[in-house]
């Protein structure tokens, strides 16, 4: 890899990208990239890193998701879509690792390489080209050391989870399960709700649980960015903002306003930019016969207040945004 595409993959600024909305130019390849959803900041993050890709190799990034990240059925709708259309790649984070496995497949069958990133599917590797995405498991990992460390070796604690079927933050959930069980035996998980990839219901989600567990519970995790919004919203209504201790994942303004006010007390973070950009990549170097690796690990890494401020951080916390047009 260059230098000039190592930093466009790996380097986050707030300097804004290109629109991937700009008019076609006859001839040039259609690659479709299809998120989860498209409302959380995580996705603007990917989105700027598929149109930097999409600059930087010459083709037309067609930006499509479902309007929230329970909705399988309108992404199946959406794949099946891009596959009438004849795009000339996909890249796809399923929303339901199960329920796109058929749709993978057909795509395949089509002659259109498909790129899974950010969470896999239940389909074999011979079925996409590459895995562009966190450690998921590691990130759960990173998660439960957080919070067991913070309280000593010792409570209380409760998780908001993200959706069923969800194969990625399953895998986070189980990364964080599996640590406390393991590494530390006082920390006890008392409470495992979901929030369904949305803030109201993970804020139902969070109030339920301190009311079962009212002054019994000493810690919470919140595995994707909605959960931890709906914990931290769910904190301060109740007064208890910072009295809990809290790990969530992902980053946003809300979240990262959390961490520097107390409230929040690590954020595991991934680089959605450089899922974006290497998803892109992979189906332009698979197009041209180039190899291509069949796991991208795009990294992850706690972010707490000490941190933040580091350069590094920095770059990871503050995604660009795509530009208008």
């Amino acid at each position: 890899m260059t230098a000039r595409r190592l930093i466009a993959g790996l380097i986050i600024t707030t300097t804004l990208v290109g629109c991937s909305k700009r008019a076609s130019e006859p001839g040039k390849p259609k690659i479709a990239v299809i998120p989860m959803g498209t409302t959380h900041d995580f996705w603007t993050a990917v989105r700027a890193g598929a149109v930097a890709a999409g600059d930087e190799f010459g083709v037309d990034v067609i930006w499509k998701g479902p309007t929230d990240e329970g909705k399988f059925s309108q992404q199946i709708s959406i794949v099946e879509d891009m596959i009438t259309q004849r795009v000339d790649g996909i890249v796809l984070s399923p929303t339901h690792g199960k329920s796109l496995s058929d749709v993978i497949i057909k795509a395949g069958q089509r002659g259109i390489p498909l790129t899974l990133f950010n969470a896999g599917a239940d389909v074999d590797e011979s079925h996409y080209v590459t895995f562009a995405a966190t450690d998921n498991y590691r990130g759960g990992v990173l998660a439960a050391r957080r919070l067991a460390e913070l309280l000593g070796g010792k409570g209380t604690v409760a998780m908001v989870k993200t959706n069923p079927g969800n194969v990625g933050t399953e895998k986070r959930e189980a990364g964080f399960r599996d640590t406390l069980l393991k590494e530390f035996p006082d920390v006890r998980l008392t409470d495992e709700r979901w929030g369904e990839s949305k803030r109201e219901t993970s804020v139902k989600a969070a109030e339920d649980i301190l009311t079962k567990n009212q002054g019994k519970l000493d810690g919470f995790f919140g595995s994707n960015e909605s959960s931890a919004a709906g914990i931290l919203q769910a904190l301060e209504q109740r007064k208890l903002a910072g009295k809990l201790k809290f790990v969530g994942f992902d980053s946003s303004p809300d979240l990262l306003a959390g961490m520097e006010s107390g409230a929040i007390h690590g954020l595991v973070v991934q680089n959605p930019f450089k899922m974006g950009y290497e998803g892109v990549k992979s189906i332009v170097d698979f197009k041209a016969g180039r190899p291509v690796p069949k796991r991208i690990d795009t990294g992850v890494v706690l972010v707490t207040r000490e941190n933040m401020n580091d350069p590094e951080m920095v770059k990871l916390i503050h995604p660009p945004k795509v530009r208008p047009g």
